[in-house]
């Protein structure tokens, strides 16, 4: 094992003295081309330019002397020191800190930052990535070579934000662009970089003030509100929108940050916006103008973001990106089977008859879910007199994706 192991983040500015001592006295130096290039770096020490981070980490457990690691930035936000200090290695290291990429991007851009989200996008969590800035008003993205800007802007088509997009942060080449999110592909873009993604409207879910990134807090507590906050924009609720009803299926569908959920017969919008709460992304999908109005009218009165689409499924959802939770409020059969083909994690719908319940639930089994069916009657009474002023009953059906399919 090393004898020690410094971890020097770097940010473009003079090393410092503790910095400059680790690396003169270092027998091995891991780090990427720039960071080799530097004048500090003794020229009697082995060099790893770092591309996989365990063989690195494994050359370095084995190196008998004491290495050192640069990386860019602060390498304990989103860095190497987590890679480093994973148990099979064994390796404790000592941290010199440097500002972080996501800090110095945000002070280019003459922004305060307590009120981002901040993602990594690689290949495998680009999706997720992209939907943390459909939900969101800002959002750093740090990227990797595939998951970048251009990539960015492709997957959120139909939806407009604005880029700031800093390149190369510290070093000659640094670069600040502001771009539109549907320009970013229309450009080649430097590594490394990072993303400030910015757009929708502010809301009720902004600010706070105590806590980084989205106050969970804010807003009216409570996973569902009750159905008069949806029920007077032009309409009344539908027969699938009832607020245990609603509650039910945000339990059983559970959308979480960085999912996409799908609100398929959006209605008076009240799911939509309550999954939306969560910190998920969400599309609503109507085929009536006048859903998709009042859908839009609770997201902004709730200070939530989501996109409306208008169109009739299941032919509106061929072009829309993948799903990981879906809510079916009308269609069925049909648009049940279409959704199916698109592999969610879960779906979630309503039924008013057990005849329809069961057509429901073996379209969903023979598509590989794994179905349940509950029968949920909710009776609201008048506390002043205890009589009953209102009944429902539904079938509520739930399917859950029983092959463990990659991640997409």
């Amino acid at each position: 094992m090393a004898d020690r192991v410094t971890v020097i983040g770097w940010d473009g500015s003079p090393l410092t003295a503790t910095a400059r001592a680790a690396l003169g006295a270092a027998t091995l130096v891991a780090g990427a081309a720039h960071h080799l290039a530097l004048p500090e770096v003794p020229p009697t020490a082995e060099r790893i330019r770092l591309g996989s981070l365990a063989l690195a980490a494994r050359r370095i457990a084995a190196h008998r002397g004491t290495a050192v690691v640069l990386a860019d930035g602060d390498p304990g936000f989103f860095g190497v020191v987590r890679a480093l200090r994973a148990p099979e290695f064994g390796l404790e290291v000592e941290v010199v800190p440097a500002v972080s990429s996501v800090a110095a991007a945000f002070a280019r851009a003459g922004m305060p930052w307590d009120d981002a989200q901040v993602v990594v996008a690689h290949r495998r969590t680009l999706r997720r990535a992209v939907n943390v800035c459909r939900a969101h008003t800002k959002v750093a993205v740090l990227t990797s070579p595939g998951a970048g800007p251009a990539e960015l802007g492709l997957l959120m088509d139909g939806i407009h934000r604005t880029f700031v997009i800093c390149e190369e942060l510290g070093t000659e080449r640094e670069r600040v662009s502001v771009v539109t999110s549907d320009n970013a592909p229309d450009h080649t873009w430097r590594d490394p970089n990072v993303v400030i993604v910015i757009g929708g409207p502010a809301g009720a879910a902004d600010g706070g003030g105590w806590i980084a990134g989205r106050d969970p807090g804010t807003g009216p507590r409570g996973w569902v509100q009750p159905d008069e906050e949806y029920g007077g924009y032009g309409g009344g609720l539908g027969e699938g929108e009832t607020q245990l009803l609603r509650a039910a299926q945000l339990a059983r569908l559970g959308p979480r940050v960085g999912d996409l959920v799908w609100d398929i017969g959006c209605g008076s919008g009240a799911f939509a916006t309550e999954a939306a709460r969560a910190g998920a992304a969400v599309i609503a999908v109507d085929r009536l103008s006048d859903a998709c109005a009042r859908t839009d009218t609770a997201a902004r009165r709730f200070g939530v973001q989501l996109q409306v689409v208008q169109g009739t499924a299941p032919h509106v959802l061929e072009n829309l990106p993948e799903p990981d939770v879906v809510r079916i409020g009308g269609g069925g059969a049909a648009v049940v089977s279409a959704v199916a083909d698109r592999r969610p994690q879960r779906i979630v719908t309503h039924a008013a008859t057990r005849d329809e319940a069961e057509l429901v639930g073996r379209g969903l089994s023979e598509h590989g879910y794994r179905v349940e069916c509950a029968l949920l009657q909710s009776v609201e009474l008048d506390t002043r007199a205890w009589t009953e002023t209102e009944r429902n009953v539904a079938f509520l059906l739930t399917g859950e994706l029983l092959r463990r399919e990659a991640p997409r």
